[in-house]
């Protein structure tokens, strides 16, 4: 997806939830679709020094109730954040149990057919119709393992 479209759909989204499109919304945006992997709020803050902490938390919360971004729970204590995978190429997720780091990841299509029709039998069984799904990975990173 191309930026304008990526801006469009977003101030789309955030109209829908009452909220306006502002400047230092389209830097977080922008900011998330730049970065190779999920990023928490200090890695934000130290790639854009002109955002102030507090307008970040409040921003992002903001864009999360719009279902621009998705935060991704880690066990360190900064959650990370991404563009939505709607808005992105669909990708996992690496998580080192130790460090907490992120690393995104992408499976063949032949694996991931064959997690979808997996997943919608389990959510079936349990009385849901899947729509979509994020994979998280838990284990340990080469510098920790």
């Amino acid at each position: 997806m191309n930026a304008q479209e990526l801006h469009r759909i977003v101030a789309t989204r955030l109209r829908h939830v009452g909220q306006r499109y502002t400047v230092k919304r389209r830097q977080l945006v922008e900011l998330l679709r730049a970065a190779d992997q999920p990023m928490h709020i200090p890695d934000i803050l130290k790639t854009d020094e002109s955002l102030a902490q507090s307008s970040v938390y409040r921003n992002l919360s903001v864009l999360l109730q719009a279902g621009v971004v998705q935060r991704i729970v880690t066990n360190d204590p900064f959650g990370r954040y991404e563009l939505a995978c709607d808005l992105t190429e669909h990708h996992h997720h690496l998580i080192c149990s130790r460090c907490g780091t992120v690393k995104s990841i992408s499976v063949p299509d032949s694996i991931e057919s064959i997690l979808d029709g997996s997943l919608a039998d389990v959510a079936s069984a349990a009385g849901y119709r899947l729509t979509q799904h994020r994979l998280d990975l838990v284990g340990l990173c080469s510098d920790c393992a």
